[in-house]
């Protein structure tokens, strides 16, 4: 196993995969730092049951590595982590000791990872952490932390959707009349969506809590479909913003939808969908590309900025720019719009690279 695992770390360029496990506050996590080049590593610790261990492992490495390019896409001084703690996200007895055991657990990787919240924890538990640890944002803003980055995550994801529809239909950056379905309305799905009823467009969403969707509902005026429908839904632009691997081969053909841009980490199930999203037409805007406005905004904490919203607006206004560099460039390098966005970020890390070593 650990030979496997080693070979995996080197073939995906990780710097570090470390695994903690303390079984007396029910305590198993692992931290993936993917690349350090531009800065310590920076991403959310996402909390969730994994069906295998594997799992967990490969979904840690993914989005570590999802962390570098994003980062450097948008032009932050911070290379690319993840951490996940396998457990239940909805447990409630021990949690502050589990969370204050995984401050703990940062202190001994010393400043190389940074951790915040992600998919199944909160700002409570990072408050948690920063009782054991200094190397964690995303607190409470009362307490000059950046608090809940899923607003501006929303918002990046906005304004990509808005290049990504300039170049498709030629209409500029209004999403007025455009019809969009957002699959998973979460924190950054439910912000999306006001993003985009305020603009007028025509909403369809669906998610495993039926109380989003009625809130959605109710608050919006938006339409609801069911999990399973959501594919067939008529829609010029499709949003996963829930779990990853939701657009493969099974689902694709089912997809009306013209242009995907959604908040989701690891949208694709793999490269070998890149050709299959051409041949359907369909532009995709890379998620690490545009989902950037989260990191953003607790970069603002980590490198002292605290709330400056002005430096995050800034930073997120230009996810559309970002947004469509990489669909022009993609059109100008005869490639896969998501290859191309790592060969930009490869490109930023590997300037900064030889400026080091000169």
């Amino acid at each position: 196993m650990a030979g496997s695992i080693l070979a995996e770390i080197e073939a995906r360029g990780h710097e570090q995969v470390v695994f903690f496990n303390y079984p007396e506050v029910g305590l198993r996590a692992i931290i993936s730092i993917h690349n350090t080049v531009l800065g310590p590593a920076l991403g959310g610790c996402r909390m969730r049951l994994y069906p295998t261990e594997a799992a967990a492992i490969e979904d840690v490495m993914r989005l570590s590595e999802g962390m570098t390019y994003k980062s450097a896409l948008a032009g932050l001084p911070l290379g690319g982590g993840k951490a996940c703690i396998i457990a239940d996200p909805k447990m409630t007895t021990g949690r502050e000791a589990l969370f204050k055991k995984f401050g703990e657990c940062l202190n001994n990787v010393m400043g190389r990872y940074i951790t915040a919240e992600d998919m199944g924890t909160s700002v409570a538990d990072m408050m948690y952490v920063k009782q054991t640890s200094t190397h964690v944002v995303g607190t409470d803003p009362k307490l000059g932390g950046a608090g809940d980055p899923s607003p501006w995550t929303a918002k990046g994801v906005f304004f990509a959707m808005q290049a990504a529809s300039e170049r498709v239909f030629g209409s500029g950056r209004s999403l007025r009349g455009k019809r969009v379905s957002v699959q998973g309305i979460g924190n950054v799905g439910m912000h999306l969506v006001e993003h985009l009823a305020h603009e007028g467009a025509i909403v369809t969403v669906c998610d495993t809590q039926q109380s989003a969707v009625d809130e959605a509902v109710k608050k919006f005026g938006v339409t609801a479909s069911t999990i399973e429908n959501i594919y067939e839904a008529p829609c010029d632009i499709f949003a996963p913003c829930a779990i990853g691997q939701t657009i493969n081969k099974i689902t694709l053909p089912r997809l009306k939808a013209k242009i995907i841009a959604g908040a989701a980490n690891n949208q694709l199930s793999d490269p070998s969908i890149y050709s299959l999203i051409a041949e359907q037409g369909v532009l995709y805007c890379p998620d690490f590309a545009i989902n950037s406005g989260g990191v953003i905004c607790v970069c603002a904490e980590a490198t002292g900025r605290g709330t400056d919203t002005a430096w995050i607006q800034s930073k997120v206004d230009a996810i559309y720019d970002t947004t469509g560099r990489v669909l022009d460039e993609s059109k100008r390098r005869g490639k896969f719009t998501e290859a191309v966005a790592v060969e930009l970020a490869k490109e930023i890390i590997q300037a900064a690279k030889s400026r080091k070593d000169s």
